[in-house]
């Protein structure tokens, strides 16, 4: 159920979906600010929303060179975003960008909604659809990294500094209650965050016992990684003849499948991992690193790229970069570019100008499969 995490357990509990207003900040120049605010990242910011289970009433561009420092988006326009939000009866306000602290609190003292930043919504989804064990202390444990610097107290009872004179004589100065509210609420996750890592550790090492087996057997390795939503769980099941939970929505694989494939005297695993996204939040490239070293670790990455999607260059750069941040820029690549059946024809001729050696699919169909098969055949063998 969306806002689990965003807007608290009952949020939606009579079966309606709580409704959004999403904010950006775009260049003077019309160019995006630091990647956000553009047409394409707020079709992006949109599609997480409803992926979260969110219905987006409006949503507000701003035009200038940086965010504002105080309300992300100036104070003409918080008085729109506030407009907005009381017509649309929204129960929250996304920023597709990251907020700072400050702005979370002015903003919200100004609309009087949550207001939240693409990454604490990414960070709901990924709570959403984590399913494993060790999927569930990832994500928590990022989760507790991103809320650490940004707990608040708000109003009288959570002030920050004891006023005047109290009960046992103290003055100025002295912790009021708030403070010591904030001061427990800190202890209590961080304490919780050294429970987590340690689970996540062991888990870790079961991981890397399972990839040592495999080595020493010398069963060559494959992952599948990309861009969210590019096909690479429907690629998986194509390819494997495997089962693995195929949606079309963001996000929808965050623990690793892995599969094997016998081709005659060749046998190799294949390992669908999380998709990548813009703007990817920090906290969870840091949690998810051991589940990521799937890629790190294997012999060659297989990175699908939705050809169909109008922006698929900047999504394949956008891997990259992810790839980079994890240390997996120097293994094997073999691109694949999944949704031929629905892509138009000169958008994949375009992509196959600029990365020749792309191999074209289509995983619903099976078109190119045959293909893929003896093109990843030729590249184990020869890893």
């Amino acid at each position: 159920m969306a806002g689990s995490w965003l807007l608290g357990p009952d949020a939606g509990a009579q079966g309606e979906r709580p409704t959004a207003v999403l904010m950006a900040v775009r260049g003077d120049d019309g160019a995006a600010d630091s990647g956000t605010g553009s047409l394409t990242s707020l079709t992006e910011l949109r599609r997480l929303a409803d992926t979260d289970g969110l219905t987006v009433a409006d949503e507000v561009v701003q035009s200038r060179s940086h965010p504002d420092p105080a309300t992300y988006v100036g104070s003409g326009k918080v008085d729109e975003l506030a407009a907005l939000a009381e017509r649309a009866h929204a129960d929250l306000v996304i920023a597709d960008g990251e907020l700072t602290p400050g702005q979370v609190r002015n903003l919200e003292e100004r609309i009087g909604v949550r207001v939240v930043d693409r990454t604490a919504l990414i960070l709901d989804i990924f709570a959403e659809h984590a399913r494993t064990s060790e999927g569930r202390v990832q994500v928590e444990l990022a989760q507790i990294a991103y809320q650490l610097p940004r707990l608040r107290g708000g109003g009288r009872t959570m002030s920050r500094v004891g006023g005047g004179r109290t009960a046992g004589g103290a003055g100025m100065g002295v912790r009021g209650p708030g403070e010591m509210r904030l001061e427990t609420q800190r202890r209590t996750l961080r304490q919780r965050a050294t429970r987590l890592r340690r689970n996540a550790s062991e888990l870790a090492r079961r991981r890397e016992r399972t990839r040592s087996r495999r080595a020493r057997n010398q069963v060559p390795s494959v992952s599948i990684t990309g861009y969210t939503n590019a096909g690479k769980s429907a690629l998986l099941n194509r390819l494997t003849g495997a089962d693995a939970q195929v949606e079309d929505v963001l996000f929808a694989t965050l623990d690793p499948t892995v599969r094997r494939i016998s081709t005659g005297e060749l046998t190799y695993t294949l390992t669908d991992t999380v998709g990548f996204v813009r703007h990817l939040p920090h906290q969870l490239v840091d949690a998810f690193r051991s589940t990521l070293e799937e890629v790190t670790r294997s012999d060659l990455a297989l990175h699908v790229v939705d050809a169909s999607a109008p922006d698929a260059l900047d999504q394949i750069t956008t891997v990259h970069g992810v790839l980079h941040e994890i240390g997996a820029r120097d293994v094997p690549e073999l691109l694949v570019l999944n949704k031929i059946d629905v892509a138009p024809s000169e958008w994949v001729d375009a992509l196959c100008r600029v990365h020749p050696d792309a191999v074209a699919v289509s995983a619903r169909t099976g078109a190119g499969i045959d293909h893929l098969r003896a093109e990843l055949a030729r590249r184990v063998r020869h890893q």
